[in-house]
């Protein structure tokens, strides 16, 4: 039986800050927030890899502020992911080593290789920290919708898990190929012959455009995501990201959950669940919810296990 956690997809979403529901008032430092959230999570995922590459400091500093079973989960720089990145937000090394046509670009795409393997050794190396102190628990690869199922998308795959060779894996695939009758057992297979996480998502449901609520696990860590299901604002452009999550999931939508998150659990050592419904408190007020019933849901198969192993 694995263990569980359930935790927030990032501590300082500014809608979080602002609706003054969860830090007290006098709680102004990153430190201070950081720890506060720790003695009520034991997991947090780190959005703001996303969009920069992270300092080692930080790191370390992540490493010192919390108890010494706390585990952070990393979402890999865009630039790694395939995603189009502010220039701006790049390091001075990688800004330099850009082709001077596109120094002066305010977004980039498809940078030279070079480039992009020296992200990957930056990134590397500013999460020893976390992975030296056992508090890494998996660097999450969400790929874009236009990253499908080709011979292509999977040798990048296997690059990134070479790149990063020592850190455990999770891939959040965003079309909807990827597990089709066609591709699913394909997609699956291949995962789990390199030990990488397949990332379960809850997220609005169209026709063909997002992922459906696949319950699967791949490697000995499963890794769920709630995007909260905001069908009105999914594809609305011109909106902040807090209105396109702001989805509050009831009791009943939670409880729904808790067959496949027993299936996902059983097959894993360790289970992750993570809320991104992040508007206002939101995601720590699910967070809340489900880890309630998990603590109920852990106590009912531990003793069915006990159960079935007794003569």
């Amino acid at each position: 039986m694995a263990e569980i956690r359930t935790g927030t997809c990032s501590w300082t979403d500014r809608t979080l800050l602002e609706s003054k529901t969860f830090y007290p008032p006098g709680l102004k430092s990153a430190e201070d927030r950081l720890k506060f959230y720790a003695q009520h999570f034991n997991t947090v995922e780190v959005d703001s890899t996303f969009y920069a590459l992270p300092a080692r400091r930080n790191a370390e500093l992540w490493a010192e502020r919390t108890p010494p079973d706390f585990i952070f989960h990393i979402k890999a720089f865009g630039l790694l992911t395939q995603h189009t990145v502010e220039v701006a937000r790049l390091p001075r090394l990688l800004r330099e080593m850009l082709p001077p046509d596109k120094r002066e670009l305010r977004l980039l795409k498809d940078p030279p290789a070079e480039i992009r393997d020296l992200a990957f050794q930056m990134f590397a190396e500013a999460l020893l920290p976390l992975y030296e102190s056992g508090k890494l628990g998996v660097v999450l690869f969400q790929f874009p919708p236009f990253f499908v199922p080709r011979q292509e998308s999977l040798n990048y795959i296997e690059q990134c898990q070479k790149m990063l060779a020592h850190y455990p894996l999770a891939i959040e695939f965003r079309h909807r190929r990827w597990v089709d009758e066609q591709h699913l057992k394909e997609t699956l297979s291949f995962l789990k012959e390199r030990d990488l996480a397949f990332v379960c998502v809850d997220e609005p449901q169209f026709d063909d455009s997002t992922m459906p609520p696949l319950a699967e696990a791949t490697s000995d860590i499963s890794y769920i995501r709630f995007h909260g299901r905001n069908k009105e604002n999914w594809f609305k452009k011109g909106i902040t990201t807090a209105e396109r999550f702001k989805y509050l999931y009831s009791q009943e939508e939670l409880l729904g959950w808790l067959p496949d998150i027993e299936k996902v659990a059983r097959r894993s050592r360790k289970t992750f669940i993570m809320f991104n419904n992040c508007y206002q408190d939101y995601a720590i007020r699910n967070a809340s919810q489900l880890a309630l019933m998990m603590r109920d849901l852990e106590h009912y198969l531990r003793r069915r296990e006990t159960q079935l192993r007794s003569p």
